[in-house]
């Protein structure tokens, strides 16, 4: 299992780092009911601040950024799992396939922080160098923060393609 794809499963959501249910199933190998059974069992082990459900409100801005069907699929608003939730989540399920999920997951949230971390101390000493510096450097110094900043996801057309170019 690679890393990679682990991180891109991570959400911003009320300021937290989460991976939601339905994700966390896939990754398990197991439905949905069965991870929201074994949280339903141990209420005592799943706080607040390891797991909460999703609003509607942000149940309808997940799939409107995301492009999420609107129809079909769940009856219920999904449960969001931060790292310690997951962690718990692993130990709750308890089989081999979720120790080692669990592991690239940690994983992948120890990379999504290192990568923070490093993005915030190359912004921090690109301040510095440009408060040291004139404006001559100024055109320099936007063109790196540009660079650094990530570009935006292009949506794909869509819609049916005739293949005659348009």
């Amino acid at each position: 299992m690679s890393v990679s794809p682990l991180v891109d499963s991570i959400l911003s959501i009320r300021g937290e780092r989460v991976i939601l249910d339905s994700v966390l199933a896939v990754l398990y190998g197991v439905t949905v009911g069965a991870i929201n059974q074994a949280v339903r069992r141990n209420p005592n082990r799943f706080p607040s601040d390891f797991m909460f459900q999703l609003t509607m409100q942000e149940l309808t801005n997940l799939k409107s950024q995301t492009v999420i069907s609107s129809w079909g699929g769940r009856r219920h608003r999904p449960y969001a799992f931060t790292e310690h939730g997951v962690a718990m989540l692993s130990s709750v399920l308890r089989s081999p396939r979720a120790v080692r999920v669990n592991i690239e997951i940690m994983r992948a949230f120890v990379r999504l922080r290192r990568w923070m971390a490093d993005s915030r101390e190359l912004a921090a000493r690109l301040d510095e160098l440009e408060s040291r510096y004139d404006s001559q450097f100024k055109v320099v110094f936007d063109a790196i923060r540009q660079l650094m900043t990530p570009p935006p996801k292009e949506a794909g057309r869509v819609g049916f393609r005739t293949g005659k170019a348009e």
